[in-house]
């Protein structure tokens, strides 16, 4: 299946996307949140819109596509998890994987304008393949994890560089300014991802292709990341773990490129679908 969810900011509804065709789905009665895929809520969405499929509004184009799923308990995001972005970044490759937070509310709408933050300089961009659990996790097996996770969906985990690397401390202060995290436009549900250790994932600024890579090079596999988090802490469903991404970041080139008021980032995983951006500096 793929879910989305549509409308303003803050009033979004649930969708399907059935035979081709964007339904409204919020006669289904739950939203997609915790609660939702804690209660088995994809197996029961996907009984219930077999029958009721035919009765649901058809959406037209043009409507606002919203993070695909509520605001979850915590994003998770994994550095240095390709390594060519670990070379390009002059960075080791990691012999653990490097976990760091996002916060949530850096989460919006896979469409929705960045907005660059006050005082920065060295906005960037990165496509990352995002893994949604289902189910509570804590303490799984390498062997099971993937039977943990509800979905996939399109991350632009952006980072300001200096915030990032310059301010001491954590990571999280350059990856968490709100509009940092779009997700979506869709959950794509397991049974509609054939590999995805095998998906190709790209990023244009302004039409030219800047990052094209693949999830086949991922350092630290999808089982293992799953299995790594649920040691340090409980994965409720809904939870997101950024994978990481593949080389072409801004930081990476010579000399360094970082985003600008009026640049437009284009960015999409395969049979996940896309993104677009508007970058406009900060006005408060």
């Amino acid at each position: 299946m793929k879910l989305f969810r549509f409308g303003a900011p803050g009033q979004e509804k649930p969708g399907i996307i059935f035979n081709n065709l964007a339904l409204d789905a919020s006669t289904f009665g739950e939203d997609y949140d915790e609660a939702f895929f804690g209660s088995d809520g994809l197996t029961r969405l996907s009984d219930w819109i077999k029958w009721s499929h035919s009765e649901l509004p058809v959406l037209q184009p043009g409507f606002r596509f919203g993070a695909p799923f509520r605001r979850p308990s915590k994003i998770i995001c994994i550095g240095l998890n390709y390594s060519d972005h670990a070379k390009e970044t002059g960075m080791k490759a990691p012999d653990e994987p490097i976990v760091f937070f996002k916060s949530t509310t850096a989460l919006t709408g896979p469409n929705d304008g960045l907005t660059i933050p006050k005082n920065s300089f060295k906005t960037d961009w990165e496509v990352e393949l995002a893994v949604v659990i289902g189910k509570r996790t804590s303490y799984v097996s390498e062997e099971v994890a993937m039977q943990h996770v509800a979905g996939y969906c399109v991350h632009n985990d952006y980072s300001e560089r200096a915030f990032q690397l310059e301010r001491s401390g954590q990571w999280v202060k350059g990856k968490s300014a709100d509009t940092f995290a779009p997700l979506g436009p869709y959950l794509v549900t397991p049974d509609e991802v054939r590999d995805p250790h095998q998906l190709r994932l790209w990023l244009k600024l302004n039409g030219q292709l800047m990052q094209d890579g693949t999830t086949a090079n991922l350092i630290f596999k999808l089982p293992h990341l799953i299995s790594y988090c649920s040691q340090f802490m409980t994965l409720l469903p809904g939870d997101v773990i950024s994978t990481g991404t593949p080389a072409g970041v801004g930081m990476g080139l010579k000399p360094p490129l970082y985003i600008k008021d009026g640049d437009v980032l284009e960015l999409g995983i395969e049979g996940l679908g896309e993104q677009r951006q508007l970058a406009r500096a900060y006005a408060h």
